[in-house]
């Protein structure tokens, strides 16, 4: 049934719904939905569902059973953690299921007065809307939904089962796309619309997330030969884990995936707390840590990896040698993920991007994650990760396209017609 008039109906429907679309995305990027806070808009979303005629499943991670892939939660409780899944279930479905997943977990924003217009404002100023995750990667949900919107406002409706979800712990350990998984919602496919630019992720990396914790003895800074410094003891575990990292880089060059890609390992110290006067040596030092890993890796070996060389650091220094530091994992410990070229799933997203831009869909490899890997990696599911354009993700001044999320949409609603066939609705 998805023929060129088919076609004409939806885009159609698309253009009429845009400005309410934008709309939509302005109101996601209003709410911060910083870590451990994500549950207002989740409520807001799982309500815009329900009013679409979804039948919808709100969730938090506690509510699923364990799985040897969940990342640890430092810091935050996985009951307030919450999931939304909207489905669509057709009577006697004929075509293939999907899922439609993003995230609508945020980083931090930083100091307000760095950026050019308020983080949560979602401003639009020639032809961009600026905010913290306007970009990464609520641009994506607004396609994802609007693309289902504007199948049923074309008088169409996807002739298999559709789950709209949106997820939390995106940006810290994927929980919120496992917690889906668990929870039961499978599919022949999953489309994870983060903004790549209109190209398919071919490669991410993995990600470790660790905390160092250092102690030291705290003098008068006037006699502090007598002390020691927890925070220099832990900017030299710090220099030491780049020293890793370069080695690390080093191997990578022949790794069949990224040999081509400069220094794909990132190492990155990404919070540091510490002491607790002036005028004393600090007793205490914790660091945040994040470092990557690339395929042919496993966690579980990038992780022996940080430990023994923190330990080969510590065994150096004196006062570490007998009061060795403690590493904690606080978060991400994601295996790296292929998309295999080949499967069905690509080929159809790639036919619709075709039809959209008349041209073949590049591919990119990443040096982050996504949550793409859970679907590939583990549940025998092609994870593609494809999705509009923006810029500066976690930076000041983020901001997406606007006129690229019409494009995306139409993209995304070609594909979904594609993979699942359509049917009159009703």
């Amino acid at each position: 049934m998805f023929d060129d008039e088919a076609r004409a109906r939806i885009f159609s429907a698309i253009d009429a719904g845009f400005d309410s679309q934008v709309a939509f995305l302005q109101d996601l990027v209003r709410f911060p939905s910083l870590r451990g806070r994500e549950a207002p808009l989740q409520d807001w979303f799982a309500r815009q569902m329900a009013q679409r005629g979804y039948a919808v499943d709100r969730f938090s991670i506690a509510d699923v059973p364990d799985h040897p892939k969940m990342a640890p939660m430092v810091g935050v409780d996985p009951a307030g953690s919450i999931q939304v899944v909207a489905s669509h279930r057709p009577s006697n479905p004929t075509g293939r299921s999907l899922i439609l997943q993003g995230h609508i977990d945020v980083v931090p924003e930083g100091p307000h007065e760095m950026w050019t217009h308020p983080p949560y404002s979602a401003t639009i100023r020639d032809g961009w809307m600026y905010g913290r995750g306007a970009h990464d990667m609520k641009s994506g949900v607004s396609c994802m939904v609007f693309a289902m919107d504007a199948i049923r406002a074309a008088g169409f409706e996807p002739a298999a089962d559709v789950y709209v979800q949106t997820v939390t712990e995106e940006e810290s350990t994927g929980n919120g796309a496992l917690a889906a998984l668990l929870r039961g919602y499978r599919a022949e496919a999953a489309l994870v619309p983060e903004p790549t630019g209109h190209a398919i992720t071919r490669t991410q990396t993995g990600t470790i997330w660790f905390r160092l914790r250092v102690r030291g003895v705290p003098v008068h800074v006037a006699v502090a030969q007598d002390g020691t410094n927890a925070i220099m003891s832990a900017y030299a575990l710090i220099n030491a884990l780049y020293a890793h990292t370069r080695t690390l880089n080093e191997a990578a060059r022949s790794n069949p995936w990224y040999a081509q890609i400069k220094d794909p390992i990132k190492f990155n110290p990404g919070i540091i707390r510490g002491g607790d006067w002036a005028s004393s040596t600090p007793a205490w030092c914790e660091v945040d840590c994040r470092i990557g890993l690339v395929p042919g890796t496993t966690p579980e070996q990038a992780m022996a990896g940080i430990e023994a060389c923190v330990k080969a650091a510590a065994t150096g220094d004196s006062f570490m040698a007998n009061n060795p530091p403690e590493i904690i994992w606080t978060g991400f410990q994601t295996d790296p993920y292929v998309l295999e070229p080949g499967s069905e799933a690509e080929a159809v997203l790639a036919a619709a991007h075709a039809s959209v831009h008349g041209g073949a869909m590049p591919e990119r490899r990443t040096t982050a994650v996504n949550d793409a890997r859970y679907y590939g990696l583990y549940f025998n599911t092609p994870g593609l990760c494809y999705g509009p354009k923006g810029e500066v993700a976690h930076g000041f001044d983020e901001r997406t396209s606007i006129e690229d999320l019409r494009t995306c949409t139409r993209t995304i609603a070609t594909y979904i017609a594609s993979w699942c066939g359509l049917r009159p609705r009703g």
